[in-house]
């Protein structure tokens, strides 16, 4: 199938107000927002203001390298330029792993990606077919990021037995899913149950039935 031209029509994660040009101001820093800085594309994790009498005020941002999992902070003068990257964020499907990476699936065009294991933000808890969001480069066309929803729903594969009636205590014990990963539990959780998992934690939220 001939690979199709991605647009820009379904989500923009640049400021409106200066339309095609990239570039804004700290007024427009938000987290998930990616911008470039020496060359280098961070997402923005966290961000603040820091305000004084005597002083101008400062904004500063958490950043994580796109690519790596480095973390940096900067900071800018309020109302100074920063330079956002366009992005388009596109549903796939996780199709295998393999010794070139993880390889997933436009939902749309059925056009195949295969990503490094450092641009997942929870490659732990990867299953087969599990729907994923993959934030594209607008310059590059290039995947850059991809996000697992917050909620994942895993079969336990393995866990000591559990306790009848005790719902009410908070001790947990270690289970592991079907994704390999490890993930505490509460004690009345047994093996072949699924359960409700926080991807972003990796904490137990909740027994589904």
């Amino acid at each position: 199938m001939p690979k199709q031209a991605l647009t820009f029509a379904k989500v923009s994660y640049f400021c409106p107000l200066i339309k095609n040009k990239f570039m804004a101001t700290t007024a427009d820093i938000r987290s998930g927002l990616i911008l470039k800085i020496d060359g280098n594309l961070y997402t923005v994790i966290e961000f603040g203001q820091n305000k004084t009498a005597r002083a101008a005020a400062k904004v500063w941002a958490k950043l994580k390298g796109v690519d790596n999992s480095r973390t940096i902070e900067q900071t800018w003068n309020s109302g100074e330029t920063i330079y956002p990257v366009r992005v388009e964020k596109k549903p796939y499907q996780y199709l295998y792993k393999d010794d070139t990476g993880y390889t997933f699936m436009d939902v749309e065009t059925y056009e195949q990606i295969t990503v490094a294991e450092e641009m997942i933000d929870a490659p732990k808890f990867l299953k087969d077919g599990q729907e994923v969001t993959v934030a594209i480069n607008g310059e590059t066309e290039l995947p850059m990021t991809v996000e697992l929803p917050d909620k994942i729903v895993l079969l336990v594969t393995y866990s000591e037995p559990g306790m009848k009636g005790d719902t009410a205590t908070k001790t947990l014990k270690p289970a592991t899913v079907e994704t390999g990963a490890t993930v505490n539990v509460p004690l009345f959780v047994n093996e072949g149950e699924m359960i409700r998992v926080n991807s972003k934690t990796g904490e137990y939220i909740e027994r589904v039935k």
